[in-house]
């Protein structure tokens, strides 16, 4: 799939809506230099060719004399449209025949299929928004939090493109006086003040640095934190997950080793998406299936952000609970001590666990769930993160920062030792070249290809 053909003035055609709902309405686009005028050669209504942008309009769908449905016709008149090409959007009746009816009328008046994210490629090519604004449309139609919506908003609205267009352009600056050095080098000029250009990169460096560390909080914000409720067989693990989503989602027996493998699920706590993990019970086994399913206990707890430790106070004495926090602490991954059936517990038995700082529930009676939900976001310190600032959410465009940094290092060192402006400039250039990568101005087709074939059709 090359640049040039995707650029083409084919004019594609699908379905713009979710397929297999259950909804009343349809949605279906085209996209191209033809939209419009194939969309009128099967309308019957006002003739479409002569209308404003941004007008709808009420009519029929047909095929010859037949009338496949009556239709709300919206137009979008290029370069005013999502794709700066003309735009026809077509309200249909939600039915798979009447969608495969009027797709197939469009496709014999002229049009094709569109690929994967061919839409939003074509905005982008077209100069309708950067790369990193055209990934955060993707990201905007995925995301299920307050958190994750508010950031894909940020950037689709041009926050981080803003952020590294000004970097670009004062690196340009500077790249451009070093360049004219290189046309003067036998009179030995210079006409890049070092110490500005010094004091620039190491500003550029600590903001690209910002941006890197963003990257965990903000990938957490997009895809969910990790938590992963873990501990000895029958202390409640899958009873509290249950609990937390409110739902028999995991199953729940007597038996130890019940849960063989990892069971996940999500929920919203105050706008931050959690990713619970409920996993095998942590003991030593004979039995080769909960052996592995321990094993894969052990590799989620080792990948996860947070972990839920569960006791169970009439199974262990305070020593071997001493003993598996130990375990887990040497993970060195953030974890929250909790004893459940806290319900049964006695006075005495409260107070010696107190020592180990715990988190007391009972996730069969649904006592302190909430309690649990505010310690989670507190241990995780999302709560009070502004999504408003620019945040890194993209694991593409977090890869292109460090290499840029790398390059920035790069500069730092020739400007502080004898290097020649040719050295220091091929350095520049590099570090644009990883910024421009980010935001589209440096791109390739297999990039553009792996990027939007991720999107859905009719994107």
């Amino acid at each position: 799939m090359s640049t040039t053909a995707l650029i083409s003035q084919d004019t594609i055609v699908a379905l713009a809506t979710s397929p297999g709902t259950n909804g009343a309405i349809a949605v279906i686009r085209l996209s191209g230099s033809d939209a419009i005028h194939i969309a009128n050669s099967v309308f019957k209504g006002k003739d479409l060719t002569k209308q404003a942008s941004h007008t709808v309009h009420f009519g029929t769908i047909r095929d010859k004399d037949e009338i496949v449905d009556e239709v709300l016709v919206t137009l979008f008149v290029g370069p005013n449209s999502y794709t700066k090409e003309h735009v026809v959007e077509v309200s249909t009746h939600n039915s798979k025949y009447i969608i495969e009816r009027l797709i197939s009328l469009f496709i014999k008046q002229g049009a094709r299929a569109a690929k994967a994210g061919e839409f939003t490629l074509r905005a982008f090519l077209n100069g309708a928004m950067d790369l990193s604004q055209a990934e955060a449309v993707a990201d905007l139609i995925a995301s299920n939090s307050a958190a994750s919506h508010q950031i894909a908003m940020q950037q689709m609205r041009g926050g981080f493109s803003n952020q590294l267009k000004k970097l670009r352009e004062d690196l340009v600056h500077f790249a451009s006086l070093i360049e004219l050095e290189l046309d003067f080098s036998e009179e030995d000029v210079e006409f890049a003040n070092r110490d500005q250009l010094k004091r620039l990169i190491e500003a550029i460096y600590k903001i690209i640095g910002r941006l890197i560390l963003s990257f965990e909080q903000g990938n957490v914000l997009k895809n969910g934190v990790p938590v992963v409720i873990a501990g000895k067989p029958n202390v409640g693990k899958s009873t509290l997950l249950n609990a937390l989503l409110n739902e028999e989602r995991a199953i729940v027996s007597d038996i130890a080793g019940t849960t063989r493998d990892t069971i996940e699920d999500e929920i919203n706590i105050h706008g931050v998406t959690f990713r619970f993990i409920d996993t095998a019970g942590i003991r030593e086994t004979v039995d080769v299936i909960e052996a592995k399913g321990v094993e894969r206990t052990l590799e989620k707890m080792k990948q996860a952000r947070l972990i839920v430790y569960l006791f169970d106070p009439m199974q262990d004495k305070i020593e071997a609970v001493q003993q598996q926090l130990a375990d887990v602490e040497a993970l060195q991954i953030p974890f929250v001590t909790i004893i459940n059936k806290a319900d049964l517990l006695s006075q005495e038995q409260r107070s010696a666990y107190a020592q180990l700082n715990p988190l007391y529930i009972s996730a069969k009676e649904q006592q302190g769930i909430e309690e649990l939900k505010d310690e989670l976001l507190n241990q995780v310190n999302l709560s009070n993160i502004n999504t408003n600032d620019v945040m890194v959410t993209n694991i593409r465009h977090v890869e292109a920062l460090r290499h840029t940094q790398a390059a920035l290092e790069k500069v730092l060192y020739g400007i502080d030792n004898p290097v020649t402006s040719d050295f220091l400039a091929m350095d520049i250039r590099q570090s644009l070249h990883h910024l421009g990568e980010i935001t589209g101005a440096v791109t390739t087709d297999d990039l553009l290809e792996n990027i939007f074939s991720k999107f859905c059709i009719g994107k």
